[in-house]
C-alpha cells in the first residue's frame, strides 16, 4: 500500500492527503478522520460530533493550502522537465 503525501492532525481530528498519478499529472484527495478509544486500542472513524466541525474546519483548510502549494510544484517540474528535453 502506498504512503500518504502528507497528514495534518490537531487533537484526535487528522485529514490523509494522497497523492494519485494520472495521464494528466498529480492530483490530491483528502480523507478526514476522527481517532477514538475503543477497548480494543486506538480506532478512527469519519464521523464527526458538532465539537469537531470547526477543528476539522481548519484542518481542511491547511490541507488545501498545502494541495495548492504542492500542484504549483507540480507544474513547475514538469515545465522544468520540458525545457530540459527541447
Amino acid at each position: 500500500m502506498s504512503q500518504p503525501a502528507h497528514k495534518i492532525r490537531i487533537g484526535t481530528l487528522q485529514v490523509t492527503i494522497w497523492r494519485n498519478h494520472g495521464e494528466k499529472g498529480n492530483w490530491y484527495s483528502v480523507n478526514p478522520s476522527r481517532g477514538y478509544k475503543a477497548d480494543e486500542g486506538w480506532r478512527e472513524t469519519d464521523s464527526l460530533g458538532f465539537d469537531d466541525l470547526l477543528t476539522m474546519g481548519k484542518l481542511l483548510d491547511l490541507a488545501h493550502t498545502w494541495i495548492m502549494h504542492q500542484q504549483q510544484a507540480d507544474a513547475k517540474g514538469r515545465k522544468e522537465s520540458a525545457q530540459a528535453a527541447a
